[in-house]
């Protein structure tokens, strides 16, 4: 995709897609796209990483749906200081097991398999006695597991090769449950096999590269919290293990539980875009507003909204870019159906009707009156509705100095109806 600033209805559908992937240019420089936000976190974890250290680092990166946790993990392949230091590889976990039943063995599989793949893809050569150690175990975990030995995927036979197998068995585990569960028996079974394969893979690259591995591993906030507790929490040791520097996103509930103390020491949390100050809904933030609006101007033109429609979308979108971009598309779908030329007032005024219309079948009057005492009181402090409503977007985080919340901007009206 040519990331180009849309001069027309058509091309700006295009650019405010939801999930559009902000990769780096062929060259490393930064997306057109990219917009830096105030008080960066992911200058803090690109510091870290340049830290020196004994063994490769691991860091926990999260932040609240639609925040800009994948783009900002984009941004940091852009830095030439990490390009120099590292031989990076970022991927999603979607592409490598299944989200909905996630192990800590799928994760540490999915390192392995990737950066070895990767780094033959790339012309990369291993050494023979590395390749032949890799052959070893490949050999033990079929031979084990009979299952993996039937049928084609996607064109490989499974035990042609160690770059068929660890495409195989990889796409096996996310794709079929028998053989996943039988595959996580046999290697768990000889896990310390597992983590000096990776290190193998890892310490055959740093030795030929002169480079570190950093893998960045997008999408790991999907799990639900029990099994994001079960990887990073009860099996945090182990995720440890591999010999590369990993950046591992958690999902944020894990920050408003008991077990965030075991990751606290290396976790980055990525806030909201502030917009206003505590308590002070109509005082606006001028840096925040700022912010989003340069996120809208680099995607469409600025003709092609009213300047109080383009606020209007900022203010709804509570400072969160994934929400901004939604408020967007649902405008110009709007406009697009009008016949008319420039997105106006109206437009948004619908676009967060309807997202008030969705929060309005799922909360319920006690929920309503939580989300009214935050409203009121902005203070950010455990209770069991905090952490559900924080995952909803109904309620959302922002950093000034202290941490403190308010409610989505499109329930204001809802709350005090």
């Amino acid at each position: 995709m040519d990331f180009i600033t849309a001069k027309d209805f058509d091309r700006a559908w295009l650019n405010f897609e939801l999930d559009l992937p902000l990769t780096a240019g062929k060259n490393g420089e930064p997306n057109p796209f990219y917009v830096n936000r105030p008080g960066n976190p992911i200058a803090d974890l690109t510091n870290a990483l340049m830290s020196p250290f004994h063994r490769p680092p691991k860091f926990y990166f999260s932040g609240h749906r639609g925040c800009g946790k994948s783009t900002e993990l984009q941004h940091i392949l852009t830095s030439n200081q990490i390009r120099k230091k590292y031989w990076p590889i970022h991927f999603s976990i979607r592409e490598e097991a299944d989200i909905i039943d996630l192990d800590f063995l799928d994760i540490l599989l999915s390192i392995g398999g990737r950066m070895y793949r990767t780094y033959r893809r790339q012309g990369g050569h291993l050494p023979e006695k590395l390749l032949k150690d890799l052959e070893g175990w490949k050999g033990k975990v079929e031979q084990e597991t009979r299952t993996v030995l039937v049928g084609r995927v996607n064109g490989y036979e499974l035990g042609a090769s160690i770059d068929a197998f660890f495409l195989n068995a990889g796409m096996k585990m996310k794709l079929e449950p028998a053989t996943r569960i039988e595959l996580r028996q046999v290697i768990e079974k000889d896990i310390t096999g597992l983590i000096a394969v990776i290190n193998g893979i890892s310490e055959a690259i740093h030795a030929q590269e002169k480079r570190v591995p950093l893998i960045l591993i997008d999408d790991l906030d999907k799990p639900d919290l029990e099994k994001a507790r079960a990887i990073f929490h009860d099996r945090r040791e182990i995720m440890t293990q591999p010999n590369c520097a990993i950046v591992y996103t958690i999902s944020s509930a894990l920050f408003y539980s008991k077990e965030f103390d075991a990751i606290r020491d290396q976790a980055i949390f990525l806030p909201n875009i502030n917009l206003h100050h505590p308590l002070e809904t109509e005082l606006h933030d001028e840096e925040g507003y700022a912010t989003m609006r340069r996120f809208s101007n680099v995607r469409m033109s600025p003709e092609l909204i009213e300047s109080g429609a383009l606020e209007a979308a900022i203010s709804y979108s509570g400072g969160v870019f994934r929400e901004m971009a939604r408020i967007m598309r649902t405008s110009l779908g709007r406009a697009r159906r009008r016949n008319a030329t420039r997105i106006e007032f109206a437009d948004v005024e619908m676009a967060a009707t309807e997202i008030r219309n969705e929060y309005r079948r799922i909360l319920d009057k006690n929920d309503l009156s939580f989300l009214k005492k935050i409203h009121e009181h902005n203070r950010l402090e455990y209770n069991e509705r905090l952490r559900p409503l924080l995952q909803l977007l109904a309620i959302l985080e922002y950093q000034n100095g202290e941490n403190w919340c308010d409610i989505h901007p499109v329930l204001r009206r809802l709350i005090y109806e």
